[in-house]
């Protein structure tokens, strides 16, 4: 089956709007082994939105639609659609009960143009909204068979939600084989880097796998089709173990827990706990850890120390290291490390200090030059990290996931790559031509 992602809104064409849904409907697609060949954006407009259904119903099986379905006038996408496909809408009362159940809830009344969302298709199906009044619906052209237009609405919360609880089954059970899919996410190589040493695996037909670029990580999706559940899962738990052999411990999970679930999971197992001295960061780091379910039992303290004053002051770091070496040094995200682990008795202390941006740098300490240490009670580790042609959120964002790495890496007592290594107390002795981590 080939399919288009068809997405509507004159928000998304002026850029006051990021399309994450074509981002999402991609990969579920992608792991049902339903290959995307086309993405259109399209505005409210009634002309242009039928040309792109007529061009698109004539080179693609299965249309997926996000937007469009609000309550104005602009909003063409089902009326557009039926049409196309040979269908007609109805006034479903049920529906309308919903919608206004909505605006009870809220508080509100609901406005007249609201009944325009309780029209759903007439031999077409309908898809519950358990987060929003527009419903989604399925259509199948009454004229050629295995033609399909799913519509869904635009917001996130809502159209991810329907695709997996009511799309994403109705397209597997239009199958006679099963899909299912693995991810492994890999932390501290590139993503360049990382197809040179797998490239070869990435070739293979039955299972697939896919690499996805993300801030400072990457994902590994391998998909297998199978007669059954279990086999498919087989076949993706022995192909897996093919990349282990090459990646190891650069592989931090094999689930869709995020970098700090795995971090949080891995603290809690191991009994140990951890406090972050933040300084260009912001105090990312501790929000990123506490942002986690049950992270109280492995959080002992965040300090946010901009001023040196304050370093000082709270986290003993030495008045001389600060005017030897500075704030922006391997020394001073050392003595933070440790710091910050003697204050608050935690396993682990963190340290990050740099140069987020886009003001701020020299030729000698550029923009996004950053140092993050990581401290237990005998050594200390430091990285060096220039993470060049980036915003600063992306600076702050790539800094703090290199530091959940090494507190996982200290968890689990693993090599720290790309790092120096000092017994703890000692001035960190970080040579210059050290080789820089470009991230």
């Amino acid at each position: 089956m080939e399919a288009e992602i068809i997405a509507v809104g004159t928000e998304l064409l002026l850029g006051d709007i990021l399309n994450t849904n074509a981002q999402f409907l991609s990969r579920e697609l992608a792991a049902l082994g339903i290959s995307v060949h086309y993405q259109t954006v399209v505005g409210d407009n009634a002309e242009r939105l039928e040309n792109v259904v007529h061009r698109a119903r004539q080179r693609s099986d299965l249309l997926i639609f996000s937007g469009g379905l609000g309550p104005t006038e602009d909003d063409l996408t089902k009326q557009t659609v039926a049409k196309a496909y040979g269908d007609e809408l109805r006034f479903d009362e049920e529906e309308l009960k919903k919608i206004q159940g909505f605006f009870r809830a809220w508080g509100r009344t609901m406005p007249e143009n609201n009944r325009r969302q309780a029209y759903v298709p007439v031999n077409g199906r309908k898809i519950e909204n358990h987060n929003g009044t527009a419903p989604g619906m399925i259509f199948e052209d009454t004229r050629e068979k295995g033609k399909y237009a799913v519509l869904l609405p635009g917001p996130p919360k809502e159209l991810q939600p329907m695709f997996l609880q009511t799309v994403r089954p109705w397209l597997a059970s239009m199958s006679d084989s099963v899909l299912y899919s693995l991810t492994l996410r890999v932390m501290g190589i590139g993503e360049s880097h990382l197809q040179e040493k797998i490239g070869h695996l990435l070739e293979n037909q039955n299972p697939t796998a896919a690499l996805y670029a993300k801030t400072s990580e990457v994902v590994i999706r391998i998909t297998a089709k199978a007669k059954d559940l279990q086999s498919a899962k087989d076949l993706c738990s022995e192909y897996a173990d093919r990349f282990y052999k090459i990646l190891g411990d650069f592989i931090y999970t094999q689930t869709e827990d995020s970098l700090e679930e795995t971090v949080v999971h891995i603290l809690k197992e191991k009994g140990k706990s951890v406090a972050t001295a933040e300084s260009c960061t912001g105090g990312l780091l501790s929000a990123r850890i506490t942002a986690v379910p049950g992270s109280s039992e492995v959080f002992e303290y965040g300090a946010c120390t901009y001023a040196n004053h304050v370093k000082e002051q709270v986290l003993h770091v030495k008045h001389e290291t600060l005017e030897q070496y500075g704030a922006v040094s391997p020394q001073v995200a050392a003595e933070m490390a440790e710091g910050v682990r003697r204050v608050s008795g935690a396993d682990f202390g963190v340290g990050i200090t740099g140069i987020a941006g886009p003001g701020g740098g020299t030729p000698e300490k550029p923009v996004g030059l950053v140092y993050v240490a990581a401290a237990c009670a005998d050594t200390t580790y430091v990285q060096k990290l220039v993470i060049t042609g980036r915003t600063r959120e992306i600076v702050r964002l790539s800094s703090t996931q290199r530091a959940l790495d090494m507190i996982r890496r200290l968890a689990l007592q693993l090599e720290q790559p790309g790092c120096r290594m000092f017994p703890a107390g000692t001035p960190a002795d970080f040579p210059q031509d050290v080789q820089i981590k470009d991230v």
